[in-house]
């Protein structure tokens, strides 16, 4: 009957067999009951992780067809052109870009190739580096703009009310803060 009870489903559906049949269970260890979701929050969470699978696939997909860019490489190029001089130390990029350092430095070797940024080492100890975009990078991020703004309407804009939009926006500063650590300021509605 103990063992019935760790067969609780995820929402509607069950646990993986492997689980529910504890394979690879520590049974000396105190058995701590999963907080799991409801149907309600099941159906978030799927609607969520649909939306992070699919939107960046498409937005890369068309990215690359229109301008010969990744939705990551035009997103770090924009970036860029939005900072005075068009330069930012690559640590504070990889965390405007929410990405690791060494994928923001392989992406950043490829765009260098391409000519559109340069790194450059900074002064003072430690390895730190910037990243400045090149007069061909805000050329290319320039002309991708139209297209990835009218892909983001497409997409994701022009199927939302404003009340979705304020929520999506309420829903995304709330979710980058748990995954960052920081600290979100609730705003009103509009």
């Amino acid at each position: 009957m103990a063992r019935e009870r760790h067969r609780r489903p995820l929402g509607e559906s069950s646990r993986p067999s492997s689980i529910a049949s504890g394979a690879g269970v520590d049974d000396s260890a105190p058995a701590v009951e999963p907080h799991w979701l409801d149907r309600r929050e099941r159906a978030a969470w799927l609607a969520t992780s649909s939306i992070m699978i699919s939107l960046p696939a498409a937005l890369d997909a068309r990215m690359q067809r229109e301008s010969q860019l990744t939705f990551f490489e035009y997103m770090v190029l924009s970036v860029l052109s939005e900072e005075t001089g068009h330069e930012m130390q690559m640590s504070a990029l990889a965390a405007r870009t929410a990405a690791s350092l060494s994928r923001l430095s392989h992406v950043a070797g490829r765009l260098e190739n391409r000519g559109l940024l340069v790194r450059n080492r900074l002064p003072g100890a430690g390895r730190r580096t910037s990243a400045v975009l090149t007069h061909a990078g805000l050329e290319a991020v320039v002309s991708a703009a139209p297209g990835h703004v009218a892909a983001v309407r497409e997409y994701l804009i022009d199927h939302l009310d404003p009340s979705q939009l304020a929520a999506l926006e309420s829903i995304g500063s709330a979710v980058r803060a748990a995954v960052t650590g920081e600290s979100t300021v609730a705003s009103s509605p509009a």
